[in-house]
């Protein structure tokens, strides 16, 4: 069971070339080569969606390389109606982004306690997953 889930924006941190991302690339790929983490599949779909955009955008076979990487190696949590359902409860609760809460719930489903993100709050706890931001 991981200790730390992932977001989506570290894993494109992570593979980014662009030079004004070079210090987050290099803390994202310490993340990144850490043995303690997973993702939700919500994560894998917003990494490919964002990946393959223009500028600098990776190739469909380069995103999908990289997905099949993550997650024949890493802990997946699979998006299902509870999952839905806790991501809504959370969402509510929080006042935050469904999205945001279905990375959330993920990050619960995977058995992770901290988040790795910069899309909220660093040091929040919500409902048992707290966040950190590696780039603060």
């Amino acid at each position: 069971m991981p200790s730390h889930c992932l977001d989506t924006n570290v894993l494109l941190y992570a593979f980014s070339t662009a030079p004004r991302d070079a210090a987050k690339a290099n803390i994202a790929r310490d993340w990144i080569s850490r043995e303690d983490w997973g993702v939700p599949v919500q994560v894998l779909q917003e990494f490919y969606v964002n990946a393959v955009r223009a500028p600098g955008a990776l190739s469909h076979d380069d995103a999908l390389a990289m997905i099949e990487e993550i997650a024949s190696s890493r802990p997946v949590a699979a998006t299902d109606l509870p999952l839905m359902r806790h991501a809504l409860q959370l969402k509510d609760r929080y006042g935050i982004a469904y999205w945001d809460a279905a990375v959330i719930a993920g990050a619960r489903r995977l058995g992770a306690t901290v988040l790795i993100t910069e899309d909220l709050s660093d040091g929040q706890n919500y409902g048992g997953v707290r966040v950190v931001n590696p780039f603060a």
